[in-house]
């Protein structure tokens, strides 16, 4: 079983978020980190205990895994991997999201959010990261333990993109999007085809 968790806030309630990626390194919010608590706090009380952590290598996706980690008896090492690191949004890096719109136009920006076609002038390298999610779904586990993944909203997506059933799962949501302080749940079936149970859920 694979947990993929966002990172928690990292603008304040009174504050215009941001397009914020790959060049942008955040700490979360007060906010963020409450976040961050609660889902180590939710993934305690249904028994999880990880077999194997992998975070982007920002601060926002660390902060949220040291938090989650908290909650935890005892925990793997924390592995760096650099697939899960946000996409590079380019010209819009840092823009409010009317400034994108007014850019890249709302079809672009649906596009994106619905079926991860990167618009222009980001940077995203769709193919490995599709091939990075597609061999660690496809490697042999380590233990019968899930694996938690803390990353970010650009590059959970292609996580979905990466089987043909959790893609086609991927149809049915409303968005690719995970929100912050969300996660998804991917598991194996009897016939040891990936399902999407859960995606966008928060504790």
């Amino acid at each position: 079983m694979f947990i993929i968790v966002r990172h928690g806030n990292t603008f304040e309630a009174d504050e215009q978020p941001r397009r914020i990626g790959a060049r942008t390194d955040l700490p979360l919010t007060a906010k963020g980190k409450e976040q961050a608590r609660a889902l180590g706090a939710c993934f305690a009380a249904r028994g999880w205990r990880f077999g194997r952590m992998l975070v982007s290598p920002l601060l926002r996706t660390r902060q949220t895994a040291e938090a989650i980690l908290a909650h935890m008896p005892s925990a793997p090492q924390v592995e760096t991997a650099d697939f899960l690191r946000e996409v590079d949004h380019g010209p819009d890096e840092n823009l409010p999201e009317e400034a994108v719109v007014a850019r890249i136009g709302k079809e672009a920006l649906n596009a994106w959010e619905h079926g991860a076609e990167v618009p222009p002038g980001w940077v995203a390298e769709p193919e490995a990261r599709i091939a990075a999610w597609r061999d660690l779904f496809t490697a042999e586990p380590a233990s019968d333990q899930p694996t938690l993944l803390v990353t970010s909203n650009g590059a959970a997506r292609f996580a979905l993109l990466a089987d043909p059933h959790l893609h086609k799962a991927a149809k049915a949501l409303p968005s690719l999007k995970l929100p912050t302080g969300g996660y998804g749940i991917v598991a194996r079936n009897g016939q040891q085809q990936l399902v999407l149970q859960a995606w966008g859920e928060r504790p």
